[in-house]
């Protein structure tokens, strides 16, 4: 079983993937050891650690490089790459061959802009063919932002099902909480639906029996990483880091094994 069959196989509807995000190689071989089955990657702690803001289309370099690294874990991996870093199809394409040739299994292609619009839809159909087209063995998991872009929202089923057509292998909807819409969109959808972990809202098991196929945490555990860490800093200067709730940190040797993941 190829890569991606293995990670298109983990998208079921009524018993979900739950994909972790991580943002480095240390993370994402520490949630591999904790034994999630598959890895995705954040734009936002990816950009945030080259110290660039995210949603540009600014960190091409940078998602290559980690993507290349985290392919040699055992577990598939699906990176986010923002728009595509592209809006020519041939270039969105390079980027996805490239991806494939390393070991990557998925990818996350979205269709908001950095001005807050969302891409034509047209536009952003010729996008998915053309990275289906270069790499059909890449589960191309397509994005839209009309629950976080104002005013989009009833187009939402419109532009799933234009993506749909033109090849996506998964369909993601962020934002989307409303249990009536994510259930009518798993029963009329023939493609894996992808949810937003979202803290107080639905549950894991409610989105479950919604029908939902894959549970994503975005830049989730990269912002409770940088608040946990920050705590940790403000409680040693407090002089009660001892009173901390820190769990079983792991050690340093451990951490350092994490990195053997992807030496060459």
């Amino acid at each position: 079983m190829s890569r991606y069959e293995e990670f298109r196989a983990l998208h079921r509807p009524g018993a979900p993937l739950l994909l972790p995000n991580a943002w480095d190689h240390a993370c994402a071989a520490a949630l591999a050891q904790a034994g999630f089955a598959a890895i995705g990657t954040t734009s936002l702690g990816v950009a945030s650690a080259a110290g660039k803001p995210d949603a540009t289309g600014d960190t091409r370099e940078e998602t290559l490089r980690l993507g290349r690294g985290l392919a040699r874990l055992a577990v598939p991996v699906s990176v986010d790459i923002e728009g595509g870093f592209s809006e020519q199809p041939a270039e969105v394409a390079a980027l996805a061959a490239e991806l494939v040739r390393a070991g990557v299994a998925g990818v996350n292609i979205e269709d908001g802009r950095p001005d807050g619009s969302l891409a034509d839809a047209k536009e952003q159909c010729e996008l998915i063919r053309a990275v289906k087209e270069a790499a059909p063995e890449l589960f191309v998991n397509a994005r839209t932002d009309t629950y976080w872009l104002p005013g989009h929202r009833e187009r939402t089923s419109e532009r799933l099902a234009a993506y749909q057509q033109a090849g996506a292998d998964g369909l993601f909807v962020p934002g989307l909480q409303d249990e009536r819409t994510i259930g009518a969109l798993a029963r009329e959808l023939t493609l894996p639906l992808n949810i937003l972990f979202a803290p107080g809202g639905l549950t894991v098991a409610r989105l479950a029996e919604l029908g939902v196929a894959r549970i994503s945490t975005g830049s989730l555990l990269f912002r409770a990483a940088v608040h946990g860490a920050v705590e940790l800093a403000r409680a040693v200067a407090r002089g009660d880091a001892e009173a901390a709730d820190l769990g079983e940190l792991p050690s340093y040797d451990r951490a350092q094994a994490w990195a053997g993941a992807f030496s060459s």
